[in-house]
């Protein structure tokens, strides 16, 4: 059975729930409804009665050794007592550091047995808190880890090893991926390749969820996972084989920056329903 669903963002608060569109979920970023009551809970609150919800976190800073902020952890528990959301996810990332000082981003972890220890000892912790388990989302990175401890595992073996000892799902971001192999050094086919192999070495059944989104190239040859554009034809063609690899996973459409009308996501997402299908 297909599952589809938009980022519920705040430019498209009242024409989703005006229209009612044919979704099957809206995804919603946790940290945005942390505060106590207000017009912003309460559309959430109207968004629930209509939609199944999925909470995407961006702040817990899973891979951070300076620990979990337990402010957050706390304030999303209440909010997950609250929404009861079908998925609770965040990143494969560090961000804090120190007594409480944060990036305000999404930085690498590296990919080795330290690393994943304390990954699997967070997620842990976060799933006790939350009394459900929890979705973790492979990243895009543009720096990464090298000699003394750096990477040791491949990443699809690293998250492998993460679902099976935390218990946790894999939030499979497929533009993630596509960005990372460019950024490698290889042409737009060859990523796509590369990302299909990655999706190869997953454990079956450990994925609850899939992302999918645009990026930009810039002149120097970078590319950046801006979320700002459609879903680009390679990673479209990356995620028709994650669907015939993985199933009809519920898929997410995010579009977080230069959002347009609320119809082109919806496109967006009949497109993915369609190759579902």
């Amino acid at each position: 059975m297909s599952s589809v669903g938009i980022g519920w963002r705040q430019p498209h608060y009242e024409a989703l729930l005006a229209q009612r569109p044919d979704l099957d979920f809206i995804e919603v970023h946790a940290e945005n409804f942390f505060a106590d009551g207000g017009a912003t809970l309460a559309v959430l609150d109207a968004g629930r009665s209509a939609y199944r919800v999925s909470l995407h976190g961006v702040g817990l800073a899973l891979g951070s050794a300076a620990g979990l902020d337990e402010w957050h952890l706390d304030r999303l528990a209440r909010l997950v007592s609250r929404v009861q959301p079908d998925w609770v996810s965040d990143h494969a990332c560090f961000a804090r550091v120190g007594s409480g000082l944060h990036a305000a981003d999404l930085l690498p972890i590296p990919f080795n047995d330290e690393a994943l220890a304390l990954m699997v000892r967070h997620v842990d912790a976060v799933q006790q808190r939350l009394g459900r388990c929890m979705l973790v989302e492979n990243i895009s990175a543009y720096v990464g880890w090298a000699g003394l401890g750096g990477d040791v595992l491949a990443e699809p073996e690293f998250f492998n090893e993460l679902t099976r000892r935390s218990g946790c799902g894999l939030l499979l971001d497929v533009n993630n991926l596509f960005v990372n192999a460019r950024n490698a050094g290889r042409s737009p086919d060859e990523a796509a390749r590369e990302a299909m192999r990655w999706i190869d070495a997953i454990r079956p059944g450990s994925v609850g969820e899939i992302h999918l989104a645009g990026h930009c190239e810039l002149d120097d040859g970078l590319v950046i996972d801006d979320h700002g554009s459609g879903v680009r034809d390679a990673v479209w063609r990356v995620y028709a084989h994650a669907v015939e690899r993985l199933g009809a996973l519920p898929t997410l459409i995010e579009w977080d920056t230069s959002l347009p009308e609320l119809d082109v996501l919806l496109a967006e997402a009949e497109r993915a329903r369609a190759l579902q299908r």
